[in-house]
């Protein structure tokens, strides 16, 4: 049961500061983890593991009990391109990152 989220707004480095505290673990504290954390990528993972969630239930009959997080993973995305202007009429490129997500989840073995 896997749900993606393509080419979201946050830079992939600090997206994975946050998809690391998750992996492995059961869906209740996955959600309890989201729902704490301070970082602008938490509710956006969130979404996206309870996408994968309800993916399980409603597809494949499993129940919330038996699940856990059998991988999560941010890919690089698109970058966008801008311009900041700089002296003596120059140009600074920024790269505005975007990344894409990924929660696979699982049953447990029992």
């Amino acid at each position: 049961m896997i749900a993606k989220a393509n080419t979201i707004r946050i830079a992939p480095r600090k997206a994975r500061l946050v998809v690391d505290l998750i992996r492995g673990k059961e869906i209740k504290e996955a959600r309890a983890i989201l729902m704490f954390t301070p970082r602008a990528a938490s509710p956006v993972i969130l979404k996206v593991l309870n996408s994968a969630v309800a993916n399980a239930e409603n597809n494949n009959n499993k129940k919330l009990e038996d699940l856990f997080v059998k991988e999560v993973y941010v890919n690089e995305g698109a970058r966008l391109k801008r311009l900041l202007p700089r002296a003596k009429g120059k140009g600074d490129i920024i790269k505005k990152r975007t990344c894409h997500i990924t929660v696979v989840v699982a049953e447990k073995e029992s």
